[in-house]
């Protein structure tokens, strides 16, 4: 190869990788204040580096059904190992959310992947009340979640999600 034909493609490859990093910049600037977590949510998958802005709210979906599986993980193990009948019926009811939940990212990054955006804002939506379902279902017999962290963050997870994808349909031209 020629050095200028060398050149040539580090160009190219240079701005191919600049211009993916102002969509994920583009993507994460309403985020104000939040901005670097959501830099810091995103580079936590490698392929947000390539995609465009449909890319990042199908990733961003994958990364909130991770933290659902993860979590459902975690209810496994509390049911198993606390035999307080108080607490199993908030973990069953946490678990058949959570189970919710990751059918709903599934459909929802299908119907971002196929331009049926406000079908996923909607299943995102839904993921999103998960967390605070959950805590409510404890609270009912007065005891605090243990699940508060990980719903938390899966709470964060799914706004990102949903914000990027309601962004996306709100850029959507019209249906003609």
């Amino acid at each position: 190869m020629k050095p200028s034909q060398a050149l040539s493609y580090f160009v190219v490859l240079l701005l191919a990788s600049s211009s993916y990093a102002s969509v994920l910049e583009d993507t994460c600037k309403p985020f104000g204040a939040n901005y670097d977590y959501c830099i810091k949510f995103f580079q936590s998958d490698k392929d947000s580096a390539t995609v465009d802005k449909r890319g990042l709210a199908v990733i961003s979906t994958r990364i909130a059904r991770a933290a659902a599986v993860s979590t459902l993980k975690r209810i496994a193990v509390l049911k198993a190992a606390d035999t307080d009948k108080k607490i199993q019926g908030p973990l069953a009811d946490c678990d058949a959310k959570y189970t919710g939940a990751v059918n709903g990212l599934d459909e929802a990054a299908r119907d971002i992947a196929t331009g049926k955006l406000q079908d996923a804002v909607t299943y995102l939506g839904y993921a999103l009340d998960v967390p605070g379902s959950c805590d409510e279902a404890f609270g009912e017999v007065g005891v605090k979640s243990p699940l508060a962290a990980e719903g938390y963050e899966f709470a964060r997870e799914c706004y990102v999600a949903r914000f990027v994808t309601t962004m996306l349909s709100a850029s959507k031209p019209p249906r003609m």
